[in-house]
């Protein structure tokens, strides 16, 4: 099946389908120009990037570990949610997609118009005192301000060592348990337990992402390719059909 027919199978089943929810990852994130740095080579500045963005890094290398997330900041506030972000909220606005599950931190798809966001991982742009809880601007934490307490600030993301929240995370399930139609977008589902999720759904899913992962089998449909051409191609064979 070529893409282009894939991409007619997925408008199908999108006009089709009572209820959608989407699942995106990384991949929706670069196509606007937002680095993965886990995709660098190796090391970042002599770290594990893995152990940047970690409790750890935050408690006994707070001078890195804010460097690391002040450039996230800057990358998210200079680039733009792409075409493709646009399409699903359109989607969403002609009651095609009813709920989005998300791995990007970047806030993109609020940014775009998008309702029923479940942001798995949290927001960058939400900073909170890691010993009081108290909520700081993001100058704050750029400038590497201090809390009132003493405590250190951080982005309210989930950090390696630290687990999903649980509401987000059960809203997440309770979407994918009662969906017609799950779509994958822009991740290689290699990060526990979000991979799980796909699993957890009772109707069709399909996989829409640059590269093949190791759990295609799992999918009804898989389109490798672009995520903005490929939303903007089932939303235009949607809203013409």
């Amino acid at each position: 099946m070529t893409d282009q027919q894939a991409i007619k199978q997925l408008a199908t089943w999108l006009n089709d389908s009572s209820y959608t929810v989407v699942l995106s990852g990384a991949g929706m994130s670069t196509e606007s120009g937002i680095p993965d740095f886990r995709s660098n080579n190796g090391l970042w500045k002599n770290f594990d990037p893995a152990y940047v963005s970690s409790v750890e890094a935050l408690e006994n290398h707070y001078d890195l570990f804010n460097e690391f997330y002040s450039l996230r900041l800057q990358d998210v506030e200079t680039c733009m949610p792409h075409e493709g972000y646009e399409a699903l909220a359109r989607l969403q606005q002609n009651g095609m997609i009813h709920a989005v599950a998300t791995q990007n931190v970047d806030g993109f798809h609020r940014r775009s118009g998008g309702r029923n966001i479940y942001e798995l991982h949290g927001s960058l742009q939400k900073i909170y005192c890691h010993t009081c809880s108290n909520m700081h601007s993001v100058e704050n934490f750029k400038e590497g301000a201090a809390c009132s307490c003493g405590g250190r600030l951080r982005p309210s993301i989930v950090l390696f060592g630290e687990l999903l929240p649980e509401d987000v995370w059960h809203q997440a399930i309770t979407a994918i348990r009662q969906a017609d139609l799950v779509l994958v977008i822009g991740t290689s589902l290699q990060v526990y337990p979000v991979n799980q999720l796909p699993s957890m759904s009772q109707g069709r899913t399909v996989l829409i992402n640059r590269e093949p992962t190791p759990m295609d089998r799992l999918f009804d449909l898989s389109i490798y390719s672009s995520a903005k051409d490929t939303l903007l191609e089932a939303e235009r064979l949607c809203l013409n059909s």
